[in-house]
């Protein structure tokens, strides 16, 4: 797998966080994540002003992924405000593993391109994945 991350991939994520719906933390995230297919497929944050019914932009672009029938995430980029280096949150660390493996790479993106690359098993360490289940 190369370093440097596909184009298409950071270039989703960047474009799609402008759809993102933040109305109450003004906080835009856009996603995207490489099937094992090589398709690309997005997800935006969407807030409620119920809190914790809000959805992550991961836990969307996953959706989507799942909608196509795939379920082997291959890469995943990030993309946050100007100058943010921006991880998944725990839930959505959970989610990606669910459909990777720990070797995954994770892109943390701004405006302006990747900002830290780093792989979902640094992130969630010690993951409970489905293979444990077996």
């Amino acid at each position: 797998m190369p370093d440097k991350p596909d184009d298409d991939l950071v270039a989703a994520a960047i474009a799609v966080r402008g759809n993102a719906y933040a109305p109450y933390s003004g906080y835009q995230v856009g996603a995207a994540v490489r099937g094992r297919n090589g398709k690309v497929y997005t997800g935006v944050n969407v807030e409620n002003a119920a809190y914790p019914e809000g959805t992550c932009a991961e836990a969307g672009a996953i959706a989507a992924m799942a909608l196509d029938g795939e379920r082997e995430i291959a890469e995943v980029a990030v993309a946050g405000p100007a100058g943010a280096i921006i991880t998944p949150c725990g839930g959505c660390r959970q989610k990606l593993r669910e459909f990777s493996r720990p070797e995954v790479r994770i892109h943390s993106c701004d405006p302006g391109g990747v900002r830290q690359t780093v792989t979902i098993g640094d992130l969630l360490p010690h993951a409970f994945a489905p293979e444990h289940l077996k």
